[in-house]
């Protein structure tokens, strides 16, 4: 879901904003898709869970983590969407979800969804996948709150 979410839904929810430079937009969809076949790869041919897996703590708690990261993720986003009203530009500060206990509530929320997953899988490709958000979304997130 989270995946189908930021590809599919997402940008047909966005109103008017910046345009998104092409290369960007190329190194972004590399990116994904070089991930998803890692992620789906180690997954399906290298990971080994025993049948017990889904009873273990870690896959309950970085499930749970992944669960609520996703909603605040998503809840974020929906309070960036609806800062301003149609016609309206200029910066506004978001109120309400996890923005009153964080500045970039968005990026907290995917940082912690991610992290939730690479505890529920255990690989170290899961885990590479987080810390490469945290990186990257930490860097954003540092930006958008100076």
């Amino acid at each position: 879901f989270p995946v189908h979410y930021r590809a599919l839904i997402f940008p047909l929810l966005i109103r008017e904003g910046k345009p998104t430079p092409f290369f960007t937009f190329v190194l972004a969809l590399l990116f994904c898709i070089y991930n998803g076949y890692l992620q789906g790869r180690s997954l399906s041919n290298y990971a080994k869970y025993p049948s017990s897996w889904l009873k273990d703590p870690r896959f309950i708690t970085g499930f749970i983590g992944w669960l609520v990261g996703m909603a605040i993720n998503i809840h974020s986003d929906h309070i960036l969407r609806n800062l301003r009203k149609p016609g309206e530009t200029g910066y506004k500060i978001p109120r309400g979800g996890m923005f009153e206990y964080v500045s970039g509530a968005n990026f907290f929320g995917e940082i912690l969804e991610w992290f939730g997953y690479a505890l529920a899988c255990c690989t170290i490709e899961s885990l590479a996948f987080a810390l490469c958000t945290l990186f990257i979304l930490g860097s954003r997130a540092k930006q958008h709150h100076q």
